[in-house]
């Protein structure tokens, strides 16, 4: 995060990424570390704008890494093909506007209502409680009128799961219980976490062997 801020630089890294076999292009216009500053959604929109109009005029699926609505509404106007919220969707006065458009939705738990944590998880089974989420969300979101076969599913990792790397350990090792009981596609979203850095004692540009053994053995 942070290393193609510029949009000349956004568009160049996209393009070379789909060059090495990429499907999707994430663009992520704020960074939800728990120590990041919050960015406005015109501040959003006005990062992203250019480089969405270069990669939709080159063909390259978007997705979009935003929970403001404002900024996934430009999106939707845009065309992108995900919207990848780490709320999960709560804002139930923008499911008719979800419902209106194509767009796969990554529909994230955690276990603050989309912000990263360094406070612990709660009691009980993790699972229960990410179950528990989705199950709310999928009815929410499918009783608007929203296709569910347009969800994929996101069970946070690393601090949307608090502290603790033992409790992204425990969901990874449990991954394919969330695949066998929704039946959705469900999305590992591992580069660089905070549980990868805890568990290896490297920095944040030195995981990239412990991100490829997470997603392997999630696969």
């Amino acid at each position: 995060g942070g290393r193609y801020l510029a949009p000349d630089a956004a568009i160049a890294q996209a393009r070379k990424l789909m060059a090495e076999g990429a499907d999707v292009i994430d663009l992520g216009p704020a960074s939800s570390n728990p120590d990041a500053a919050p960015v406005s959604s015109d501040t959003e929109i006005a990062r992203i704008a250019p480089v969405l109009d270069a990669l939709k005029a080159d063909g390259i699926p978007v997705s979009l890494d935003s929970y403001q609505p404002a900024t996934q509404a430009y999106a939707l106007s845009r065309g992108v093909a995900y919207l990848n919220d780490i709320r999960g969707f709560p804002d139930a006065a923008f499911y008719p506007q979800l419902a209106k458009s194509s767009a796969k939705l990554v529909v994230m738990h955690s276990v603050q209502d989309g912000q990263a944590d360094r406070r612990e998880a709660p009691a009980g089974d993790i699972m229960d409680h990410i179950a528990a989420f989705f199950d709310a969300r999928i009815a929410a979101l499918t009783g608007a009128g929203i296709k569910r076969n347009r969800l994929v599913l996101d069970p946070g990792m690393g601090f949307f799961l608090g502290a603790a790397p033992e409790t992204s350990l425990s969901v990874l090792a449990r991954f394919d219980e969330l695949r066998l009981r929704f039946d959705l596609p469900v999305l590992l979203s591992v580069s660089r976490k905070s549980f990868l850095r805890a568990l290896t004692g490297r920095g944040p540009g030195d995981v990239g062997a412990a991100t490829l053994a997470a997603e392997l053995a999630a696969a």
